[in-house]
């Protein structure tokens, strides 16, 4: 009886159980179809809402106009929408199917939106801060056509909804028409047809199968697969080339014989023909300001036809300076030498000068911007590294040949001075005392990278050798030229920039720099280097004498990088005032490592020779008119001025291939020296030495070369 009672309750509970859970599994079901009911019925609203602009009024492209620092001085513009609309039937076959190979292979079949890939990309953006796209043809032709470029997810929304709708009234063949007459393809051309003209010389009706592939490749990205933009370009185009053709092969549109004899090679490719609006200086200037307005998130479409007004740092006078102090300086028999001017403004980080070459038309190659042997320029950073570990400029070091695992360093032709205080090796630019220096400090050459570094030099371009004090890792003028600016804004460092602001259309910001000042050195650190560059410059024995010639208190260094038989393929010369920082840099030849010697007569790349005169007839013009600024008081230096050492020459020769500086003066008789190989002295009184957080400089849109 009691066990059928249990029986008969268990059953009881299991009933009530499972009339709950159909309950539950019915209201939720209920609630889940009201749901998609409403969810269905938003999107109903929402599509009904949707209403397609008339493209012919809407898709009105517009010119970015560039400036120089102030608005008022127009430096150049970018293109004005080059297009020519052409109907599809004109467009041969081959070329439709390499545009929808490359972009939308399902194109002909799906309803003008890609779910997968819109759901991918949402759970890519929510994963990350990036913004990913999923688009069709029809989705990119929509966004073309209709809306702006802002990376939101409530303009992907209607993006969608538009497209959808695009799709439904509109035939495929309409919208591939319209895509193929609005998309951009590089080189300032919109559309099939002006692209045709631009690449290859010739109608879209012309083309033949390769063209119409390059065609369609290259729209996926022009800056980063135009050959013509950058040597790397070509190999990245002929990977996306070769995809292309497999989807037509695939797709049998291209026999499999025919796919593999195209893949072989890219047809080839125009040279861009290069308007007068690039010649000169002009081109070198908006392909940087170009640079940065994509680093800053600017698209292509809106560089070129959005109507922008771009404010740039260029300053007119200081640019007309640097092209001035070329074309009067420059030797005559130097027509394959390459020249690179750069200036920053202290303080700011801004960009205010740059000279890049001849002529953007005839090359895009930038040497303002190329990375070369600073030579002895990059001696101060070091120097600032010693100070910062309590070494005085007039602590001595070794003047004589000194030796670096199996190699010996000497200085300019053998040349022995004895001991030399710092700041006499400073001034003469000793090699043998700057490597010594490196030895003795607590961290050696990484001591040195981290001055270097935190001044404004990419760190990763620089070797932890104590040769790296002669500059025998490559910098770039512009680099450079934030670096001493660096020691002239007293030890704060800010990095290089170009676009000051940008406005749309309308008149509304779209863009605009904020200064991020941060502390590379201590003031006094600052200051002391600061000294000793002007005695680099002021003291009789200094290799940068020339540069006393500008008439206000400037710092200024030297250098060259020469091969091991000592002939010279780079000669630098970097100097400042408070208000600016300028460096001039010479080489030769298509990659800038041909000889210099010869050129210009004798010793015209050595000390006060052609980079240290279009240095002094640049800023001569740049700083006229400027309020002449001093130099803080520099305190407890402990200076001390010897009489001037005079080397012992053991014999005439041009310079060791460990010797970057070849403008040393001959100074009197010192005894030998007994180099000591004790640590420098720790400082006394209050730290010296960098802030807790000191930033180190990476790669930048400014330079080319990096990763």
């Amino acid at each position: 009886m009691a066990e059928g009672l249990r029986k008969a309750s268990r059953s009881d509970r299991r009933a009530r159980k499972g009339g709950l859970l159909r309950r539950t599994l019915k209201w939720t079901c209920g609630f889940g179809v009201l749901v998609a009911v409403l969810g269905a019925a938003a999107m109903v609203v929402m599509y009904q809402r949707t209403e397609i602009p008339n493209p012919n009024r809407e898709f009105q492209a517009e010119t970015t106009t560039v400036y120089y620092q102030g608005g008022n001085k127009k430096v150049g513009t970018f293109a004005v929408q080059n297009r020519t609309t052409v109907a599809l039937s004109d467009v041969p076959e081959h070329v439709q199917q390499a545009v929808v190979a490359a972009e939308n292979r399902d194109f002909w079949s799906d309803a003008g939106i890609d779910v997968k890939g819109i759901v991918r990309a949402g759970l890519s953006n929510a994963r990350s801060d990036s913004t990913q796209g999923a688009s069709t043809i029809t989705q990119q032709y929509v966004k073309v056509l209709y809306l702006t470029q802002e990376r939101t997810y409530k303009r992907k929304i209607k993006e969608a909804f538009l497209s959808l709708k695009v799709d439904r009234e509109l035939s495929k063949e309409e919208i591939l028409q319209g895509y193929l007459n609005t998309i951009y393809f590089g080189r300032g051309a919109y559309g099939i047809e002006a692209a045709s003209h631009v690449y290859f010389g010739k109608s879209v009706g012309e083309l033949g199968v390769g063209e119409g592939v390059v065609l369609a490749s290259v729209l996926n990205s022009p800056a980063n697969l135009d050959p013509a933009i950058e040597a790397d370009n070509a190999d990245r185009l002929l990977e996306r080339y070769r995809y292309v053709i497999d989807g037509m092969v695939e797709a049998g549109q291209v026999k499999s014989d025919t796919g593999e004899r195209l893949k072989a090679e890219l047809p080839e490719i125009k040279k861009p023909s290069q308007a007068n609006r690039l010649s000169g200086q002009k081109g070198f200037l908006l392909a940087l300001t170009e640079r940065h307005l994509r680093k800053e998130g600017f698209s292509e479409d809106e560089i070129y036809g959005g109507g922008l007004k771009v404010e740039t740092t260029f300053n007119f006078k200081s640019q007309l300076a640097a092209i001035k102090a070329v074309e009067e300086e420059r030797p005559e028999d130097g027509k394959d030498l390459n020249i690179g001017v750069a200036s920053v403004q202290p303080g700011t980080g801004a960009l205010r000068a740059l000279y890049g070459g001849a002529d953007y038309v005839k090359s895009q190659r930038n040497w303002g911007l190329v990375a070369r042997q600073p030579g002895s320029t990059f001696k101060p950073f070091t120097l600032a590294a010693g100070l910062e570990q309590g070494v005085k400029l007039t602590d001595s070091f070794t003047g004589n040949s000194i030796t670096v695992g199996e190699d010996t360093v000497n200085n300019i032709n053998d040349r022995n001075y004895g001991p030399l205080t710092l700041e006499k090796a400073t001034e003469i630019s000793s090699n043998t005392a700057y490597v010594d220096l490196v030895q003795k400090l607590e961290n050696g050459p990484d001591d040195v990278i981290d001055a270097a570094s935190r001044a404004g030099i990419p760190k990763q371009r620089l070797s932890s050798v104590p040769v790296v004090t002669l500059g025998v890792d490559d910098v770039s003028p512009v680099d450079l030229a934030n670096g001493f600016a660096t020691f002239a804004a007293q030890g704060e460092h800010n990095n290089v920039y170009v676009v000051d602001k940008v406005t749309d259309s309308n008149g509304e910001p779209r863009f605009k720099h904020k200064d991020n000042p941060r502390r590379a050195f201590s003031r006094d650190i600052a200051n002391s280097v600061n000294y000793a560059l002007q005695e680099v410059v002021t003291d009789p024995d200094g290799t940068a004498t020339l540069a006393a010639d500008l008439d206000r208190p400037v710092g200024g260094k030297t250098g060259t990088h020469a091969k091991k038989n000592g002939d010279i393929i780079a000669s630098w010369f970097a100097g400042y005032t408070r208000q600016l920082a300028t460096v001039v840099v010479y080489t030769r030849g298509k990659n800038g490592n041909a000889v210099l010697d010869g050129v210009g007569g004798t010793d015209s790349f050595t000390g006060g020779g052609y980079p240290g005169r279009t240095w002094l007839a640049m800023m001569a013009r740049a700083m006229k008119g400027k309020e002449v600024l001093e130099w803080p008081e520099v305190d407890d230096l402990d200076i001390v001025k010897p009489p001037p050492p005079s080397p012992t020459k053991k014999k005439e020769k041009k310079s060791d291939p460990t010797s970057s500086e070849t403008e040393s003066e001959t100074p009197s008789e010192s005894p030998e020296p007994t180099p000591t190989k004790s640590k420098p002295p720790k400082p006394t009184g209050p730290p010296t030495g960098p802030p807790t957080e000191t930033p180190t400089s990476d790669c930048s849109f400014l330079d080319p070369d990096c990763p």
